[in-house]
């Protein structure tokens, strides 16, 4: 049996009363919440209205219905018969339930609709007193009510959940919205359960949070997207201080007290990729895996800096093994505004007025032919992608030579400088793709995290692989969806079925 497959949305509950300022009609702010939600989501969805409704009004919900590829019906009391008709033509008479999704009804305008299979959900008006719950329906499944839009994923995440069987795991997600989007419109979160059993629901903070994980599996966050402050440690030996939203504090205290509920990944095991000063000391850790190969794989030489203008920084880079130009990122990886405010120095002197928050990490450039291998760890498979990077130190002070050589400052998610004169090496044959997997392996066993990448560059002099950064939840857009995203639902489920490999594959 399947659960819902299509999702009817009638006017009445996606327009506002009254006109706006202007005159002119607009949606409430939860119906634009619900549109988008619903638009990757693979179930068919459409809007009705009546015949009577303005032009205005209509005109509105046609060109919503255009911006979300929805499909729009008239919908007549008088003319039940010509509506289910018309959207079984339009959608198909496949297995499961339609839903109209409206703000009253006549119980006997809809028997013909519930006797055809169908199933209305009712929006409460704001102040009704409650006496239904909003995901359950089980005194008449064909007759739901819900208190707030916000609400119907949950309660078609339900429906589905309890058609389909025990086998199928529901996985709640949390990120900003740019992200889920990019996520979302690649196929990544339906709401119509997935070929190996999963079905993704979003979650929002204005709902409780408790209430929406009731019947939830998992959550998949981007906990750093929730992130208010971080207090970096003066000592290696205490933790980092990292305050977190109100809602993304309310998921970990639930968490907390219903192990049931697995996280992807624990908040704990995300910490690490939060501090630039951890991720190098852990990829000095990379060692022991250079006895088999010819090649090397390891982290670039670093330093940490609370204050540019300390005494003898000069003698503390040499002995770090750096040479000029550096690299100097904040030690705070992610979260916070300036976490990419980042600096190439060129000259020593530079240091003591260098614009780049502290504390921060002083790394290694590596020559590399400007070109960077990014691999994505997902589950038990990695991918990868070549991407052009920035060009080799000597190109690089040929440029700096026309500003006196003054620090290159960039923003590494916007304005990243990359070789414009140099082709990118599309060969990967030079990259030990033997050694890397090794390295992912260890990767995976140190961190524990599901889902994460890391960027290589080769050392033109040595041949050195050098991880130069590891990050947690990747887009991996890189990889094409049609292969990435069902290993993505493999990760996942293997992850709350508690079944998860412990090597990796590549996939080229």
């Amino acid at each position: 049996m399947y659960g819902v497959k299509g999702i009817v949305l009638d006017a009445s509950i996606l327009l506002k009363s009254g006109d706006d300022e202007n005159g002119s009609p607009s949606l409430r702010p939860d119906a634009d919440y619900v549109l988008r939600k619903l638009r990757y989501s693979n179930i068919f969805t459409g809007i009705s209205y009546g015949p009577d409704l303005s032009a205005p009004k209509v005109r509105l919900l046609q060109e919503s219905a255009r911006l979300y590829s929805y499909n729009c019906f008239v919908f007549r009391p008088s003319a039940i018969d010509s509506f289910i008709s018309e959207v079984s033509l339009e959608w198909g008479d496949i297995t499961g339930s339609y839903m109209h999704v409206v703000s009253s009804y006549k119980d006997e305008e809809i028997a013909q609709m519930i006797s055809s299979g169908w199933l209305i959900t009712a929006l409460r008006s704001p102040g009704k007193a409650s006496d239904v719950e909003y995901s359950t329906g089980t005194e008449n499944p064909s007759k739901i009510f819900i208190n707030k839009l916000e609400e119907l994923p949950l309660t078609i995440c339900h429906l589905n959940k309890k058609a389909m069987g025990k086998d199928v795991k529901t996985v709640g997600y949390l990120m900003k919205p740019s992200r889920e989007e990019d996520f979302a419109k690649r196929g990544a979160f339906p709401l119509k359960p997935t070929p190996n059993g999963l079905i993704f629901v979003p979650l929002t903070y204005e709902l409780p949070i408790s209430q929406q994980l009731q019947e939830i599996d998992g959550v998949l966050h981007k906990a750093t997207d929730d992130i208010i402050t971080v207090e970096m440690s003066s000592s290696s030996d205490s933790e980092n201080k990292v305050t977190f939203t109100a809602g993304m504090q309310e998921l970990q205290r639930y968490i907390g007290c219903h192990l049931d509920c697995r996280l992807i990944d624990p908040f704990t095991n995300i910490y690490p990729v939060l501090d630039r000063l951890k991720i190098q000391q852990i990829l000095g850790g990379l060692e022991n895996l250079n006895s088999k190969s010819c090649s090397k794989i390891r982290g670039p030489h670093f330093l940490k800096v609370v204050d540019f203008r300390e005494p003898k920084l000069e003698d503390k880079l040499a002995d770090a093994k750096l040479s000029l130009p550096n690299i100097v990122k904040p030690q705070v990886a992610c979260g916070v505004a300036d976490a990419h405010s980042m600096a190439i120095v060129f000259k020593e002197d530079s240091y003591k007025d260098l614009n780049v928050p502290l504390p921060a990490i002083v790394q290694e450039y590596v020559d590399h032919s400007s070109t960077m291998f990014k691999f994505y760890v997902v589950g038990k498979k990695m991918f990868f992608a070549i991407k052009k990077s920035t060009p080799n130190a000597d190109t690089l002070i040929k440029l700096a030579e026309e500003k006196q050589l003054k620090p290159l400052l960039f923003d590494s998610l916007k304005s990243l400088p990359v070789d414009t004169l140099k082709s990118q090496n599309e060969d990967n044959t030079q990259i030990d793709h033997e050694l890397v997997t090794d390295a992912a392996n260890w990767l995976r066993r140190v961190l524990d995290l599901t889902i994460f990448g890391f960027d290589v560059v080769i050392q033109e002099s040595t041949g050195d692989h050098v991880i130069v950064d590891v990050n947690y939840l990747p887009s991996f857009k890189e990889v094409p969806d049609e292969v990435a995203i069902p290993k993505f639902w493999e990760a996942i489920k293997e992850k709350l079925t508690g079944k998860q490999s412990t090597e990796a594959a590549i996939l080229l």
